[in-house]
């Protein structure tokens, strides 16, 4: 049985979110390289193929197979101006059944940060998680000293729920991360006193 293929495109008020295809391979390694030393302290340490064009063909499948069988939805955020890269955002790990949930992650180039782009595309992948997807609970987690996440997450309506000891490798070693969700049905600090 063949699976149906499906479209994920997310159109925000300067953007476009889309999976990745073959013909972006070099302004991701452009834009990845450009924004290595911004970008290290927080993601997992780089393989030594990591901006190879086949790396990047096994990123663009794993992104169409994702897709397809619904297990996460990996996208690039383009500007829709110039068609310029400036990152990308996944929710990945969906999980369906009584859980309906979600992980986020996102990174953008170090010339885009700090100017709304990322707050863009999560607030519209929030809405397209709870509004297409069904999910109830979207998930994040970051370094505690990355301000600047815990910021936009803050921004977007995550709240803050808890430490995780040893969460993820970054940089080469076991970091404890801070965990913030974002829930559809959300009454969290709300109260009926009136």
């Amino acid at each position: 049985m063949l699976l149906a293929k499906r479209k994920v495109r997310i159109e925000t008020e300067r953007l476009t979110l889309r999976p990745p295809v073959h013909s972006d391979f070099r302004d991701w390694t452009g834009l990845r390289m450009q924004s290595h030393a911004f970008l290290k302290p927080w993601e997992p340490t780089w393989s030594a193929d990591h901006l190879s064009r086949k790396a990047f063909s096994n990123r663009v499948y794993w992104a169409q197979r994702a897709v397809n069988n619904g297990s996460a939805v990996p996208l690039f955020l383009i500007r829709r101006a110039d068609q310029h890269l400036l990152g990308a955002i996944t929710l990945d790990n969906i999980r369906r059944g009584p859980a309906q949930a979600g992980t986020l992650g996102y990174w953008i180039g170090e010339a885009f940060a700090r100017q709304g782009y990322m707050r863009e595309a999560i607030e519209a992948v929030v809405h397209h998680a709870f509004h297409q997807q069904d999910l109830s609970r979207i998930e994040a987690a970051c370094l505690p000293e990355n301000l600047a996440s815990r910021g936009v997450l803050e921004k977007c309506g995550f709240k803050y729920e808890g430490v995780a000891q040893s969460y993820l490798q970054i940089d080469g070693r076991w970091r404890t991360h801070v965990l913030y969700s974002a829930l559809r049905m959300d009454r969290r600090g709300r109260t009926d006193a009136g």
